[in-house]
């Protein structure tokens, strides 16, 4: 894609984990190639916003890449979030600060993990200061093998630590945690997530669906 491709309009920034990565092919760096978005809701939002919008010019990227955590979200911050120069930022992040902590491969604490969410949000506010914020709820499905009695006890701190940094950035709150448990009603953990933390195409369709809720209210903002 050269330069003249590339769509003069906001910029969509995508940023988290596994669950955001969805499989994206990391080396298809322009936006909105479907390789680069991945097959998970990014994808989908992405395709919703450029598809009913198409006067808007949109300008969406996936940066989520499996496995991180804040931590390693802060080291490639510059490089995959503010060289981007987001209009819009959209950060999913907090399982595996966790789930390493219950493994022993990390030294983690719901404090830890909000002060560097807080500290990440300082650096992108710093640079971008009109940015818009959108943060997700880390969210865990009850009922799967995964999702044990530890999960069940500790979890909720950290998405606790979420909810307070979002209200502290005053960024808008996408509740996946209560969209997957109402989605519980319709059909088992199986259908939505089946490790109870990576959804499936019908749980990545409900969370762009809540992801797309939470944004209207940002539209009525502006």
């Amino acid at each position: 894609m050269s330069s003249s491709d590339v769509p003069d309009g906001p910029v969509l920034v995508f940023q988290g984990d596994s669950i955001t990565d969805a499989g994206r092919r990391r080396a298809e760096t322009a936006p909105n190639r479907p390789a680069g978005l991945g097959s998970g809701y990014a994808a989908l939002v992405a395709s919703t916003l450029t598809g009913t919008q198409p006067e808007r010019g949109w300008t969406c990227y996936n940066r989520g890449v499996g496995g991180d955590k804040v931590e390693d979200l802060a080291a490639r911050w510059d490089a995959d979030c503010l060289s981007l120069a987001p209009d819009v930022l959209s950060v999913l992040v907090g399982v595996n600060d966790f789930w390493y902590t219950v493994s022993g491969d990390h030294d983690g604490t719901p404090e830890r993990y909000e002060r560097g969410y807080r500290e990440l949000l300082d650096r992108t506010r710093e640079a971008h200061p009109d940015v818009s914020l959108l943060i997700g709820e880390p969210f865990a499905l009850p009922g799967s093998s995964t999702i044990d009695e530890e999960w069940n006890l500790h979890f909720d701190a950290y998405q606790q630590a979420a909810r307070r940094v979002a209200e502290a950035y005053d960024a808008l709150w996408i509740p996946y945690q209560s969209t997957f448990e109402d989605a519980l009603d319709e059909a088992p953990v199986s259908y939505w997530a089946a490790d109870g933390v990576h959804p499936t195409p019908a749980g990545h369709y409900r969370m762009a669906q809540a992801w797309l809720n939470a944004f209207r209210t940002l539209d009525e903002r502006t």
